[in-house]
């Protein structure tokens, strides 16, 4: 995908949105519902992210209006949530065969959805508005079956394919163009404190049940096969699979996270 989502020229991103929202709602005037509110009466990309935030986690303890104003004053702060979310759509198109606009992480793919919200509650954090932050990570656990401690640290451009009963811990780190499929639990081993959780370096991909555990590394470019148990530092770019995960293989290509490739042969 060509869009740059660093562009300071034209926000290609958002431009997209729209013409996409404009176009469904041509095709059929019922999406107006949706699509209006969700995209065609918001100014920018970061006003439509607020608006989601709250759409999404909108509860008792807090209004739209509230949570909406939260999140715009988290993207007002840190542009770099914006840029991100644009980078994470960018991700989900080029990787997602299931995905065929922008709009569709936008507004119903859970896993898009869930790291946007975890992006405002980290900023939350940051700020040392601990409880806030702590509320939104409970309402992104409840809806979206997507567990992000709010202090965890998550890089940009990141699928999250299908998005249930992920776990990132604490003092996790995720850099930038990982990919993860469902049930991916990035934890510790037991009940230490301090610096206990995974560090996945930019370009790996987590199949399916993957688990990671302890303050290890998973290097640059590497995968790990679906329904591995992770131990040991992952070398970059090697391919581990098993339980207790080993070294199988080569990780295949120079970005695993981008072709999606999750096959190996064990014979490698």
């Amino acid at each position: 995908m060509a869009v740059d989502p660093n562009s300071s020229d034209e926000d290609l991103v958002w431009k997209r949105i729209q013409r996409e929202a404009e176009e469904a709602i041509a095709r059929d005037q019922l999406l107006d519902i949706i699509y209006r509110p969700a995209v065609l009466d918001h100014p920018s990309f970061e006003a439509a992210l607020a608006n989601q935030f709250a759409r999404k986690l909108q509860s008792r303890e807090f209004n739209h209006t509230e949570l909406e104003d939260l999140a715009r004053q988290a993207h007002e702060n840190d542009p770099t949530l914006g840029q991100a979310g644009r980078a994470d759509i960018i991700a989900v198109f080029d990787r997602d065969p299931a995905c065929h606009t922008f709009i569709q992480p936008l507004l119903y793919f859970k896993g898009f959805q869930a790291l946007q919200c975890y992006r405002i509650g980290h900023f939350l954090w940051k700020e040392k508005r601990h409880e806030i932050a702590y509320h939104v990570q409970m309402r992104v656990s409840e809806l979206f079956g997507v567990d992000i401690h709010p202090n965890a640290v998550m890089g940009q451009g990141i699928l999250i394919d299908h998005a249930h009963a992920i776990v990132i811990g604490e003092t996790s780190v995720v850099g930038d163009n990982v990919s993860m499929l469902h049930a991916v639990t990035l934890g510790g081993t037991g009940k230490e404190g301090g610096d206990r959780h995974p560090k996945v370096n930019e370009g790996v991909l987590l199949g399916a049940s993957a688990i990671v555990l302890g303050n290890i590394t998973v290097g640059h470019c590497s995968r790990v096969a679906a329904g591995s148990v992770v131990l040991d530092d992952v070398p970059p770019c090697k391919t581990v699979a098993g339980v207790p995960a080993r070294i199988v293989g080569e990780s295949g290509c120079d970005q695993p996270s981008d072709t999606m490739n999750q096959y190996f042969h064990p014979s490698a």
